[in-house]
């Protein structure tokens, strides 16, 4: 199980860096280039978990998602890492 834990807190530095690379755009004033390798394998590997969340934990242009996420994995993670 330990290992379980460890790939769930792998996965949530992911969704860190998905949240990081959306706010790219806002100091760089250009859009984010989503033929980048790098930023498509982020939105493809998260948005399965993210999206389904988005449409009830958007408030106004806030989306709260990746919070929610984050927090459900480190608990999971650290409920199996522990036992």
């Amino acid at each position: 199980m330990e290992i379980v834990g460890q790939i769930l807190r792998i996965y949530s530095f992911i969704i860190l860096g998905r949240v990081l690379m959306s706010w790219v755009p806002m100091f760089t004033q250009r859009p984010l280039n989503y033929s980048n390798p790098l930023v498509k394998i982020l939105m493809d590997v998260t948005e399965p978990v993210l999206a389904p969340l988005r449409r009830y934990l958007m408030i106004g242009q806030m989306d709260l998602s990746p919070i929610v996420v984050l927090i459900t994995l480190n608990v999971i993670a650290g409920a199996l890492i522990e036992s």
